[in-house]
């Protein structure tokens, strides 16, 4: 959530993937940097399988961007919001498999 800040919503998606899960997208502009970030953007993306959160990407206050793996937790290094779509993607296929 972001607090204290005028965010607007750019992009939000909820779709079904096979395998029983899911993936949310939801991306906002917001107008100065979060925290350990350099971009005007605010972002969640997370895959679930069998109600279990298995990738995240986010850009949490205080810890920058960066994605998590299972139970690692990784940087990553932000480009675009179109790049960081495509990574997610990219990361969920490879998930699958």
């Amino acid at each position: 959530m972001i607090y204290n800040m005028k965010a607007t919503l750019i992009y939000e998606d909820i779709k079904d993937i096979e395998s029983g899960g899911f993936v949310e997208m939801v991306v906002w502009a917001v107008p100065s940097p979060v925290q350990g970030s350099t971009h005007g953007y605010k972002y969640r993306f997370a895959y679930v399988v069998n109600g279990a959160c298995v990738l995240r990407y986010d850009n949490e206050a205080g810890k920058g961007d960066h994605k998590h793996v299972g139970k690692r937790e990784i940087p990553y290094e932000f480009a675009s919001v179109p790049q960081l779509l495509a990574d997610f993607m990219s990361d969920v296929r490879k998930w699958k498999e």
